[in-house]
């Protein structure tokens, strides 16, 4: 007789009173023992009793009917599962792995890994899935069903746990928090990820090339230069992307959708990082230092491109020419040079530039801006370069020197300039003859034989000229200056 007075009954005690097969003592101990409240009862019953029927007694063949019936009773389910929360216990045990469990239930979904059993699969794409929860969830992406939506800002989710974490942006809710350094974070995966930063742990590898990152995402991007994978296209111009958030910030090129604001001056950006970028103007704060002269930066790619100072390194290559660059952006504007393409008009007149900049610098010519001011003798200049390069003429520094006959200038440009005296290059041609030139200025000159055009005037007599040095020899004659 078993004694369930003050305490569960064990199932190890029942199994060997039993002597019944392994089956019949893991169902006994699944679908009697679990059930049984052994505090609201006092009575005294036979093991070979069913513990859910008391004061019911079972004959041998009904007992072992009972023992190899796999149906749950659930009478009393309720009952057990709140005891199990309640004192921790996890009486179902896995077998293969050792594994705990508190209901029979999570056991069996358990198995699955054990068993490879997907027994839910998804209609539209095949994928299977252990529980029926999953598959509802993942046949959201065909339905595109999201069920939960921010009362915040109107965005829905397919599930109801990405609603949660996306509404700490609108809350400010960090709850993760670094040990090493105390940065907190809205995700637990986040802090995941930067907690590598301080053990160095890159356990990503890429088999084609070796290197290693951080999480599973940069890995699976850094795959796509190897594969040339472009999965991501625009429907608008048909552009691809390796990653769909580039597709999504692409696309605001096509709508002008700006979403994120800066709350000093009211700019708007397309990208979160450009507006973070931004605000550093009105912090002054610079995070990226350069370990070879110190000098700080707002922006870790500004860093990288000064450093090739140091390095002169040129990673990008005209093929045209041959010239090489520091950035990826003076190539794209010196090869137009080479095919003409002018895309900045002027509004105020009828000039076109290559590039960005020397728009601006040109219509300080109609506005007659020159913001930037000569402290030792008052001059006023259009660009910060032209000041810097004007000081030097007040302190006689010449920084650029020529590494083949050691003759110094004021200017890098003069420098790149004079040093085609000694390579013999001349990389700029004229499209109607094909003569060549050092210098971009001669070509231009040069091209005015075939146009025709004499933009210097002489304001004495109206004589024009395509040279401006003929100008100037030209007044002269009026001067009666002599050489």
């Amino acid at each position: 007789m078993l004694n369930i007075t003050n305490e569960y009954v064990s199932s190890r005690s029942i199994i060997l009173s039993m002597e019944t097969d392994k089956r019949r003592q893991w169902n006994l101990k699944r679908v009697c023992v679990r059930l049984v409240d052994c505090r609201k009862t006092s009575e005294m019953v036979d093991s070979s009793e069913c513990l859910l029927l008391i004061g019911r007694s079972l004959s041998s063949g009904e007992a072992e009917q009972h023992l190899d019936n796999e149906k749950q009773c659930i009478s009393n389910a309720k009952l057990f599962k709140k005891q199990c929360r309640q004192s921790g216990e996890k009486p179902y045990h896995c077998l293969d792995c050792g594994s705990n469990f508190m209901t029979s239930k999570e056991l069996k979904v358990h198995q699955q890994i054990h068993t490879g059993e997907n027994p839910y699969g998804c209609d539209q794409c095949g994928k299977r899935f252990t529980q029926s929860r999953y598959l509802v969830t993942h046949q959201r992406i065909h339905t595109e069903e999201k069920p939960y939506g921010c009362d915040q800002c109107g965005k829905r989710f397919t599930q109801s746990r990405y609603l949660v974490t996306h509404q700490r942006i609108h809350t400010g809710e960090k709850p993760y928090g670094c040990d090493q350094c105390g940065k907190t974070f809205a995700w637990s995966g986040n802090l995941v990820t930067h907690q590598r930063i301080h053990t160095g742990e890159k356990p990503y590898h890429c088999l084609d090339c070796g290197r290693n990152f951080m999480t599973s995402n940069e890995l699976k991007i850094h795959q796509r230069t190897h594969t040339g994978d472009k999965c991501y296209s625009c429907d608008q111009c048909g552009k691809r992307f390796a990653q769909s958030g580039n597709l999504v910030v692409h696309k605001r090129i096509h709508t002008g959708e700006k979403l994120y604001g800066c709350d000093q001056c009211g700019k708007r950006f397309a990208q979160s990082g450009s507006l973070v970028v931004h605000k550093r103007i009105h912090t002054g704060e610079k995070l990226y230092g350069c370990d070879q002269c110190g000098k700080r930066f707002a922006h870790s790619g500004n860093l990288v491109v000064h450093k090739r100072i140091h390095t002169g390194e040129k990673p990008y290559g005209c093929d045209q020419c041959g010239k090489r660059f520091a950035q990826s952006g003076s190539l794209v504007e010196h090869r137009r040079i080479h095919t003409g393409y002018k895309p900045y008009g002027c509004d105020q007149c009828e000039n076109r530039f290559g590039c960005s900049g020397h728009l601006a610098k040109h219509k300080k010519i109609h506005t007659g801006e020159k913001p930037y001011h000569c402290l030792d003798c008052g001059s006023n200049f259009m660009t910060s370069n032209e000041l810097k390069v004007h000081y030097w003429k007040h302190t006689g520094e010449k920084p650029y020197g020529c590494d083949e006959c050691g003759k110094k200038f004021s200017r890098l440009g003069t420098l790149v300039a004079h040093k085609r005296i000694h390579t013999g290059e001349k990389p700029y041609g004229c499209d109607q003859c094909g003569k060549k030139f050092a210098w971009s200025g001669h070509l231009v000159v040069h091209k005015r034989i075939h146009t025709g055009e004499k933009p210097y005037g002489c304001d004495q007599c109206g004589k024009t000229f395509s040279v401006s040095g003929h100008l100037v020899s030209h007044k002269r004659i009026h001067t009666a200056e002599k050489t």
